[in-house]
C-alpha cells in the first residue's frame, strides 16, 4: 500500500566546510535513495517552510512526501513520526455531502460523516444550479456554498477523531461532472449544452490553500478524473470500488440517484450509460417521497391473502414517509394482491375487498393508504397515489429499458452476467425480489446482485491509499465506451416495452405471476 501521502524517516549529515550542500539539495538527496532514485519536486511556495523544518529538526525527522502524477513531491518536514497521518475522502453529491477520515498510517477509517450539500439553497436538480450559475455571481455562490459544506463535514470529521483540521495531509475528491465544476469554480455553461463539453476532465492535483479548505495549507487535494458531461468521476470511483476494471468475467454496476448510471464490462472493455430513472426510486416525485433516510418507509409488505400491511421505517421510528425501497417494496406488492393491475392502475373493487378503507380519493385521483395517521410521525397518514404510481412506472420502464440497451449493445444476455452491484442507498435498502417482480430489474438468481453502498466514497477511499488504484483510475477512463441514450432508438422501443408489470413480455420475466386484469 502505497498512500496518496508519505511519511519518511530521514536522517542526514549536517553541513559542514567539507559539505556545502544546500539545506533542501541534502534533505532531497538523502530521500531519493529512499525514493527509488527518483528526485522529490518542492513547490516554490514550501520551499522555506521545508528548509527551516529541517534546519531546526537538526537534519533529521520525517518528510511528508506527496505521491503526485509527475513523481514525488516534498511538501513539509516534522521532527519525529506523528501518531496519525489523517486523510480525507469525499463523495461530492449533489443532494449530500459524504466523508470519511482516513488514517494513511494504518488504513483505519477514524470518522465518518453526511451532511446536506448547502447548495440546494439555489437549486435541487444539476440543471437548475447550472442555469443559476449562468446569472450575476451565481457561480461565486455555489462554489461558496459548496467549499462552507465541505469545511464544515471537514470539521465535523476532525472532531469525531480529535484531530485538528490542519493535521489533514490530502482529501481526494469524487463526484459528478457538474458538482466538480462548482467546487472548482469553472462555468459549467456547455456541459447541458450540445455537444455537452466540461471544461476540463481530469483536472491535476492542487494544494488545499488555493481553495481556503479547512485542511493543512500544503494538503494534496485530487479530484478523481470523469469520462464526460454525463460519466462523471463518482461513476469511476465505483468502478474502482467494484474492482470491475480487474475481473475477467463480465459484471454490471448500477449506480441510481438522480439519474440511474451503469456500466458493464470486465479488464479488457468497459461501456456505460445514463439516464433518468433516478428521481422517483429516491422518492423525489412522490407526494409522501423521502429520501433514505430516519422515519422513511424502507420496507413493504402486503399479505395476498388477508392484505396486513408491515411496514419498516429506517430508524425504526414512526413514519414521515417513503422512499425509494419502500416505494417499490409496496407496488410489487400491490400488484401481487392484485390490488393495481400490470399498468399500474388501481383496481378499486379488489382494493375495497382486501384492504377495506386503504384506498381514498384525493384530489388529483386515487391513493392509498400505506400507514394511517394515527401511526404516522406527524399526524399525516402516508399514502402513494396514482400520479406517483405512474411516476414509478416511467421510472421503472427507464431502468430496465437502460440495462437492456446497454446488454444487447455488447451482444450478451443477463444471464451471461457474473455479478450486478447496485451502489448507493437504492443498493443499501432495495430488495432485488420486489424490483424482479416490477419488471426493473431482470430476472436473475437473487444471489447475483450484490450491494455495494457507497461506492463513490469507497473509491476515493482507494484512491487515497492505493497507488495501483490512483494509477487505474487513468486506465479506467481511457477504456469507457459511452452509449448517448436520448438519440438511441432502441432505447425509446424498450422503454415502452417496459411500462407494463413485469413486461410486455412475459418470458423475459419467468418467475414473476402474469394476470391480466
Amino acid at each position: 500500500m502505497q498512500t496518496l501521502v508519505s511519511l519518511l524517516a530521514v536522517r542526514a549529515a549536517p553541513p559542514s566546510l567539507q559539505d556545502n550542500t544546500a539545506d533542501l539539495d541534502r534533505l532531497r538527496r538523502v530521500l531519493a535513495r529512499k525514493l527509488g532514485d527518483r528526485w522529490p519536486t518542492v513547490p516554490l511556495a514550501r520551499t522555506m517552510a521545508v528548509a527551516a523544518a529541517f534546519r531546526r529538526a537538526g537534519f533529521e525527522g520525517v518528510a511528508v512526501v506527496n505521491d503526485l502524477p509527475g513523481g514525488p513531491e516534498l511538501v513539509d518536514f516534522l521532527p519525529a513520526m506523528p501518531r496519525l497521518l489523517p486523510m480525507v475522502a469525499l463523495d461530492l453529491g449533489t443532494t449530500h455531502l459524504e466523508g470519511s477520515l482516513k488514517d494513511g498510517l494504518s488504513g483505519t477509517t477514524l470518522a465518518r460523516a453526511i451532511r446536506e450539500n448547502g447548495q440546494l439553497d439555489y437549486g435541487a436538480d444539476i440543471l437548475t444550479r447550472i442555469h443559476f450559475a449562468a446569472r450575476g455571481n451565481g457561480l461565486d455562490l455555489l462554489h461558496q456554498r459548496v467549499i462552507d459544506s465541505i469545511n464544515d463535514l471537514i470539521r465535523e470529521l476532525a472532531a469525531s477523531a480529535g484531530v485538528d483540521p490542519e493535521q489533514i495531509r490530502a482529501m481526494s475528491v469524487s463526484g459528478n461532472t457538474s458538482m466538480v465544476h462548482f467546487f472548482l469554480r469553472l462555468d459549467p455553461y456547455h456541459l447541458c449544452r450540445e455537444p455537452y463539453i466540461p471544461v476540463i476532465n481530469q483536472p491535476d492535483p492542487f494544494v488545499a490553500a488555493s481553495l481556503d479548505l479547512s485542511l493543512h495549507p500544503a494538503a494534496v487535494v485530487w479530484v478523481l478524473p470523469s469520462a464526460g458531461s454525463y460519466f462523471g468521476g463518482d461513476l469511476i470511483a465505483g468502478i474502482l470500488a467494484a474492482d470491475l476494471d480487474q475481473s475477467e468475467a463480465v459484471s454490471m454496476l448500477i449506480d441510481v440517484g438522480t439519474n440511474a448510471e451503469v456500466v458493464i464490462g470486465n479488464r479488457d472493455w468497459l461501456m456505460a450509460c445514463a439516464g433518468a430513472a433516478g428521481p422517483a426510486l429516491e422518492g423525489g416525485v412522490a407526494r409522501m417521497g423521502m429520501r433514505a433516510t430516519p422515519g422513511a418507509v424502507e420496507h413493504v409488505t402486503i399479505d395476498p391473502e388477508d392484505g396486513r400491511i408491515i411496514c419498516r421505517t429506517i430508524g425504526q421510528g414512526p413514519a414521515q414517509g417513503i422512499c425509494g425501497s419502500g416505494m417499490i417494496d409496496l407496488v410489487a406488492g400491490l400488484y401481487l394482491a392484485r390490488i393495481i393491475d400490470m399498468r399500474g392502475k388501481f383496481r378499486a373493487a379488489r382494493a375495497a375487498a382486501l384492504t377495506p378503507g386503504r384506498l381514498i380519493e384525493l384530489d388529483d385521483g386515487p391513493a392509498f393508504v400505506v400507514v394511517e395517521a394515527s401511526e404516522a410521525a406527524d399526524g399525516r397518514p402516508v399514502v402513494l397515489t396514482q400520479p406517483d404510481l405512474d411516476a414509478l412506472m416511467r421510472s421503472k420502464a427507464a431502468m430496465y429499458a437502460i440495462l437492456t440497451t446497454l446488454v444487447s449493445q455488447v451482444g450478451l444476455e443477463f444471464d451471461k452476467l457474473h455479478r450486478i452491484w447496485v451502489a448507493g442507498a437504492f443498493g443499501r435498502h432495495i430488495e432485488p425480489r420486489a424490483a424482479i417482480i416490477l419488471g426493473m430489474l431482470p430476472d436473475l438468481p437473487l444471489d447475483t446482485y450484490q450491494p455495494l453502498g457507497n461506492s463513490s466514497l469507497a473509491g476515493a477511499e482507494r484512491f487515497l491509499l492505493e497507488q495501483e488504484v490512483r494509477r487505474r483510475c487513468y486506465r479506467v477512463v481511457k477504456k469507457i465506451t459511452y452509449i448517448e441514450l436520448n438519440v438511441n432508438q432502441e432505447f425509446m422501443i424498450r422503454f415502452s416495452g417496459s411500462r407494463f408489470i413485469p413486461h410486455t413480455d412475459r418470458a423475459l420475466f419467468p418467475s414473476v405471476p402474469f394476470f391480466n386484469t
